[in-house]
């Protein structure tokens, strides 16, 4: 069997765990109508104000969300991890894409089409329950993120972005390393604050020894001092 089938496969089944649609005309529906890419690091993957087709799934690597803010200048909203899907807020709000994705770093994105995803709706309501669970998680997390971006100060978001990065991605072996790189633009455009300050601040956490910085990778001392901070805001 090539491996491009074998890989297809494996990503069928894995799309169908995730929605509990295992049977067998489940599955060969996904691999049957799967296409597999892979990107680059900062490559587009979907673009705003384009009208979707596809429902995406990150296979392996990072990408994040960003909204245009105009002036050339763009935010970032959230950052998807591997194994999770992007892009179909649109298609069950029947509009065209209001952000875009790129990624952060190589990638490899299956994206399966959207009217066969409504059809296997249609036949598996696990997949609706699944869908709702994520979009209402999101507008949750949309809620407290516009709290955090409007009434915490510079100290606050920060601290609060690097404890949601270790929640959402994890930490390394070591117990402490995020288990994610992002540079410093995004991070800081993830706080809703400059470069500038981002990097300020940083240093004013590694210097307090909350944190440690080895390049782009931060190491989490204190996570305590760290919520007090974020709660504090």
């Amino acid at each position: 069997m090539p491996i491009e089938t074998l890989l297809k496969k494996d990503i069928a089944n894995s799309i169908a765990q995730i929605w509990h649609c295992t049977d067998v005309y489940c599955v060969n529906t996904i691999q049957k109508n799967l296409t597999v890419r892979s990107f680059k690091r900062n490559e587009l993957i979907y673009q705003e104000n384009e009208t979707p087709t596809h429902i995406l799934f990150l296979v392996n690597g990072m990408a994040k969300i960003i909204k245009e803010c105009g002036m050339g200048r763009s935010q970032v909203v959230r950052i998807i991890k591997e194994q999770s899907f992007m892009g179909f807020r649109a298609f069950f709000a029947h509009e065209r894409n209001t952000t875009s994705a790129l990624t952060l770093e190589d990638s490899t994105v299956a994206a399966l089409p959207l009217d066969i995803m409504a059809e296997l709706i249609e036949m598996h309501h696990s997949i609706t329950d699944y869908f709702i669970t994520i979009l209402a998680t999101t507008l949750g997390e949309t809620d407290n993120r516009f709290v955090t971006i409007t009434q915490k100060h510079i100290r606050g978001r920060l601290a609060e972005t690097i404890l949601a990065l270790k929640a959402n991605y994890g930490i390394e072996n070591d117990d402490k390393t995020l288990n994610v790189i992002m540079n410093r633009y995004d991070l800081a455009s993830l706080s809703n604050m400059s470069t500038s300050n981002a990097i300020r601040t940083l240093s004013s956490f590694a210097s307090e020894g909350l944190i440690e910085i080895s390049g782009r990778k931060i190491r989490i001392l204190s996570e305590e001092e760290l919520a007090k901070i974020s709660r504090l805001g």
